[in-house]
């Protein structure tokens, strides 16, 4: 089976406005409070910042910090502790937001932006570490 390589691109900051409504429709505001609220869960170091967003070429997207470089990642529930950069933390911390959004709205197109997100994963250069911080 031939895997289709799924690419990311970062939003232009003019079109920064439009891409949470797109993505999360009504539930933009409270996917986006979720997203920074597990970066600092996940990162005691976390102290807030500009994030870039990256549509994916699977209909997918995805928030990531630009202030960092590398970052410690611990997460309790499963034992997860190590470093990534900031790229895999976002993609980290987007997967844990969405899918948390998904419980609290049952919403089946915040599943689908989960399931969109989790494919790009498992292609990552960081995939080992962004796949085990979730597990």
């Amino acid at each position: 089976m031939l895997e289709i390589k799924i690419n990311s691109s970062l939003v232009p900051d003019e079109l920064r406005m439009n891409v949470l409504p797109r993505f999360l429709g009504r539930h933009y505001l409270t996917g986006e409070s979720m997203v920074y609220e597990w970066a600092a869960r996940l990162c005691c170091s976390y102290e807030g910042g500009y994030w870039n967003f990256f549509t994916l070429s699977n209909g997918g997207f995805y928030m990531a910090p630009s202030n960092i470089d590398r970052v410690h990642v611990r997460w309790h529930m499963n034992g997860y502790s190590d470093l990534m950069g900031a790229d895999a933390f976002g993609i980290t911390v987007t997967l844990f937001a969405l899918c948390h959004l998904a419980e609290h709205t049952i919403d089946d197109a915040i599943v689908a932006r989960y399931h969109q997100l989790r494919e790009f994963a498992a292609q990552h250069v960081e995939a080992a570490n962004i796949l085990r911080a979730i597990d």
